[in-house]
C-alpha cells in the first residue's frame, strides 16, 4: 500500500522513490492529478540528475489548455514494494502522478487537511 496526505492547498501528495540510469535513487513528493492521463511528470533538472534515457517526444495539453511537445523518458519508480518502469514527461511546474500510474489501483482520500490517502492494487 502507498500512502500520502492532503495539503493545505487541497492537493493529494504522495512520496515516490525513483531510480535513474546511474542507479542513484531520489525520493520526491508528487501531486496526484486525475486529469493527467500519463504516468509521471518530472522537471528537466531531475531528469538530468537521474540520467534518464529519452525515448521520444509527444504532444501534450497542459492544465492551462496550452499545447506543447514534451520529451518522454523512461524511469523506474518504486511502487508498492516493487520496481515499475514508467514513462515520464519532462515538464516544468512540479512532479505529477497521473491516471496511468493509478490504473489497476484503488485510491481513497480523506478530503480534509492532513487527510490520509491510500493507494493499493485492486483485488
Amino acid at each position: 500500500m502507498i500512502t500520502g496526505l492532503v495539503t493545505r492547498k487541497r492537493e493529494i501528495v504522495v512520496a515516490l522513490a525513483l531510480r535513474g540510469a546511474t542507479s542513484q535513487e531520489v525520493l520526491i513528493e508528487t501531486v496526484l492529478d486525475t486529469e493527467f492521463n500519463g504516468f509521471l511528470t518530472l522537471p528537466a533538472a531531475l531528469v538530468a540528475q537521474l540520467g534518464l534515457s529519452k525515448v521520444g517526444e509527444i504532444p501534450a495539453t497542459l492544465g492551462d489548455g496550452s499545447n506543447v511537445t514534451a520529451d518522454l523518458f523512461e524511469a523506474i519508480v518504486f511502487w508498492d514494494g516493487y520496481e515499475r518502469e514508467v514513462l515520464a514527461l519532462q515538464l516544468e511546474g512540479g512532479e505529477l502522478i497521473g491516471m496511468s500510474m493509478l490504473w489497476g489501483q484503488q485510491f481513497m482520500v480523506e478530503a480534509k487537511l492532513n487527510g490520509r490517502v491510500t493507494i493499493e492494487a485492486l483485488p
